[in-house]
């Protein structure tokens, strides 16, 4: 992605018509993980409990906010804060899970998702200023209780940046997870107020200007490695309410640039729920509704592309997860009685569709996050976590 020369850029989406590829994107492999796994853990995850050690335990795993790559046919999979908010998920551990599926394809496969190991997050070297739920510990092992991490980017050097919520902060560990850096506030830029969320810990009785769970929801990653593109999942009070703010933040000096610029969303009622580079001047952008099961109605993938000097970008669509071509029947595969969106089409329907990866041969990879009970596949039964790839002709246009 190339660097900007102005300031501020204002990304004034201007929506083309839809491509024909938005309409031809096809269901290529499927995989399911069950809504109830778990992994082995030092202590269990319960909604409203503070940890407890305990030997044997597990954690649910939930569903995913973030894909990576993690080479030959694995993935890196982020769980966010857990059970929904700041005070439930205090004994949620914060977790990157390697995990590999065995596809569903028009040929064969299980259609079924291994967990091979997890990444636990912790800071044994104090460097979270505030207090955090395992404070007293050795391992300082981080919870849902501290961070609601919602996106991740992995640098060439091995380290992983977290988007997250409750600051909103950027979030710096090694490759073992260890916490590298304080975590880093969005500062005031160009004069703005500085902007905090309700559970931001440096509140102190202000008026937060972000709604909660209104955070980085999505992040970039520049395709040269040197610059990461947080981006708030709702409007910032005061801005108009479609306006998404975008950041650059400098890698290597580990600061924001002070460059920043606008994403507009396509109608009111929607967020943005992720970003990724494809390609070195284009971005991937996914927008959601917060409705799921027949209710859903946009669950939508964009390609933008951000020309140097350039003050307004051109959105084209190019995928619609409610109209998804299954001619295989790959999605038949285990249904179960009062599955909704399962055939062709194909629909993905879930309420926070979160996590798009682009794979090669114009193949993108998404994954739902689950909520722990949302009911988006079947109405009595809680979602699982849905692993699909689809063949989306002329990404690149």
């Amino acid at each position: 992605m190339k660097r900007f020369m102005l300031a501020t850029v204002a990304m004034t989406a201007l929506l083309a018509p839809a491509a024909a590829s938005a309409q031809d994107a096809r269901l290529e492999a499927r995989a399911i993980l069950p809504a109830d796994a778990t992994f082995p853990a030092p202590f269990p995850g319960v909604p409203n409990t503070d940890p407890a050690p305990a030997p044997g335990a597990a954690q649910p795993v939930g569903g995913f906010s973030a894909l990576l790559d993690a080479g030959n046919g694995s993935y890196w999979a982020m769980p966010d804060n857990g059970f929904g908010n700041k005070t439930n998920s205090r004994s949620f551990i914060l977790r990157l899970y390697k995990v590999r599926p065995n596809w569903r394809t028009e040929w064969s496969g299980r259609g079924t998702v291994n967990i091979q190991s997890a990444i636990t997050l912790s800071d044994p070297d104090e460097k979270v200023p505030f207090p955090i739920v395992n404070e007293t510990t050795p391992e300082r092992i981080l919870t849902g209780g501290d961070f609601d991490i919602e996106s991740v980017r992995q640098l060439p050097d091995g380290t992983f940046y977290f988007g997250e919520e409750f600051g909103p902060f950027l979030l710096h560990v090694d490759a073992q997870g260890k916490v590298l850096d304080a975590p880093i506030a969005i500062p005031r830029i160009g004069g703005q107020p500085r902007v905090q969320s309700p559970d931001n810990p440096y509140l102190f009785g202000r008026t937060p200007n972000l709604g909660g769970s209104s955070g980085f929801e999505a992040m970039a990653l520049s395709h040269d490695g040197k610059f990461l593109y947080p981006i708030l999942e709702n409007a910032v009070t005061g801005d108009d309410p479609l306006i998404r703010r975008v950041y650059e933040f400098d890698v290597k000096e580990r600061r924001y640039t002070g460059r920043t610029w606008n994403y507009r969303m396509t109608q009111p009622g929607l967020f943005v729920s992720d970003a990724v580079a494809i390609g070195r001047d284009q971005l991937i952008v996914t927008e959601r509704d917060n409705n799921q099961g027949e209710a859903a109605a946009w669950k939508k993938a964009f390609v933008i592309d951000v020309p140097d000097r350039r003050p307004n970008l051109a959105k084209r669509e190019i995928v619609d997860l409610l109209n998804i071509r299954d001619r295989d029947g790959i999605s038949l595969f285990g249904a179960r009685p009062g599955d909704f969106g399962l055939g062709n089409p194909f629909e993905f329907p879930y309420v926070t569709v979160e996590a798009v990866l682009p794979l090669s041969n114009n193949e993108l990879l998404f994954v739902n996050d689950t909520n722990f009970g949302s009911t988006g596949r079947n109405s009595a039964l809680p979602d699982y976590s849905d692993f699909i790839v689809l063949k989306v002709p002329g990404i690149r246009n």
